[in-house]
C-alpha cells in the first residue's frame, strides 16, 4: 500500500461546493501502483467508486471534483489553445504570402481539431444541462422543506427554535447548490464566447475567398468585353415561315422610292428651266 494510499483511508469526503459525500474507504491501484479509482462509502447511496484524479487530498478532508467540471475546464483550455494557434496562423500568412501553401496544412488540421472538440462540446453541454435540471429539482425539494417548516410552526406544531433550526440547514444547502449553478452557467458562457471567437476567426478567411471570387468574376467580364471588338457577335437568323409575308428588313420602302424620284426630277427640271433661261439670256 502506497503513502498516498494510507493518507486517503478513513477521510471524509465533501465536494467542493462543501456538501458532504461520503468516507474513503478503500483504492484500486493499477500494476505501477498509482490510484485508479477510489472507494467512497456514501451511505444510503451504497459505495461509489470515484477517479482519482476527480480528488484533492488535504490534511482533513478530500474534495471531491465533479467530472463535468474537469471536462468543460479541458475543453476550454484545448480549444482556447487551438483558437489562439488559428489567430496566430491567419496572421502570420496575412504578413508573408509565402508562408501561404505551409500554413495551408496547419490550417486543416486546426479545424480539424476545432470540429472534434464541438462534438465534445455538444456532450458536455448535454450533461451541464442535464446537472442543472437535478440542481433545480433539490433547490424545489429545500424550499418546500423550509414552506412545510414555516407551516409547522405557524400552526404551533414545532417550537420556534425548531424552525430556526430547518432554515440555518437548508440555507448552507441552497448557497452549495446556488454555487454550482453559478459555475455552470459561468461554463457554458465561456463556452459560447469561443464559439464567437471561432465564427470570427473563420469570417477573414471566407471574406478573402468571396473577394477573389468577385476579383476573377470582374475579370472575366473585362476579358469579354475587351475580346468582343476583336471577334463580333454574329447575327442570329432571322426564321422565315413560309406562306407569310416576309419580316420587313431595314430597305428603303416604295413609299420613299417615289419621294427620292419625285425630288429626283424636281431637281432635273429645275435644272432645265434654269438652262433655258441662261439660253434666252444669251440669245438677247
Amino acid at each position: 500500500m502506497s503513502n498516498d494510499e494510507i493518507q486517503i483511508i478513513g477521510k471524509k469526503v465533501k465536494d467542493m461546493y462543501g456538501t458532504p459525500v461520503g468516507k474513503v474507504v478503500g483504492t484500486i491501484s493499477d500494476i505501477d501502483g498509482s490510484i485508479q479509482t477510489v472507494g467512497v462509502d456514501c451511505g444510503a447511496d451504497g459505495l461509489r467508486q470515484i477517479q482519482f484524479e476527480q480528488l484533492v487530498v488535504q490534511t482533513d478532508v478530500v474534495i471531491f471534483i465533479p467530472k463535468w467540471r474537469l471536462d468543460s475546464q479541458r475543453l476550454l483550455r484545448e480549444k482556447g489553445l487551438t483558437l489562439r494557434r488559428l489567430k496566430a496562423l491567419i496572421d502570420l500568412v496575412s504578413e508573408n504570402d509565402d508562408m501561404k501553401e505551409s500554413a495551408e496544412m496547419l490550417h486543416e488540421k486546426y479545424k480539424s481539431k476545432l470540429s472534434i472538440l464541438d462534438e465534445t462540446e455538444n456532450k458536455i453541454n448535454a450533461q451541464l444541462d442535464a446537472r442543472t435540471a437535478e440542481l433545480d429539482e433539490q433547490i424545489k425539494s429545500v424550499k418546500m422543506l423550509i414552506f412545510d417548516a414555516k407551516m409547522q410552526y405557524k400552526s404551533n406544531e414545532i417550537s420556534e427554535s425548531t424552525f430556526e433550526s430547518v432554515k440555518t440547514q437548508t440555507s448552507d444547502l441552497i448557497e452549495h447548490i446556488t454555487h454550482e449553478q453559478a459555475e455552470i452557467s459561468n461554463v457554458q458562457r465561456r463556452l459560447q464566447d469561443l464559439s464567437v471567437e471561432v465564427q470570427i476567426t473563420e469570417a477573414p478567411r471566407q471574406q478573402l475567398q468571396e473577394e477573389a471570387i468577385s476579383y476573377l468574376g470582374t475579370q472575366s467580364e473585362s476579358e469579354v468585353q475587351t475580346k468582343l471588338p476583336e471577334v463580333p457577335e454574329q447575327a442570329p437568323e432571322i426564321p422565315i415561315q413560309q406562306h407569310t409575308q416576309p419580316i420587313s428588313a431595314p430597305i428603303i420602302t416604295p413609299v420613299q422610292q417615289v419621294s427620292s424620284s419625285h425630288d429626283a426630277i424636281s431637281t432635273n427640271e429645275k435644272k432645265t428651266e434654269e438652262s433655258d433661261w441662261l439660253s434666252r439670256m444669251e440669245a438677247q
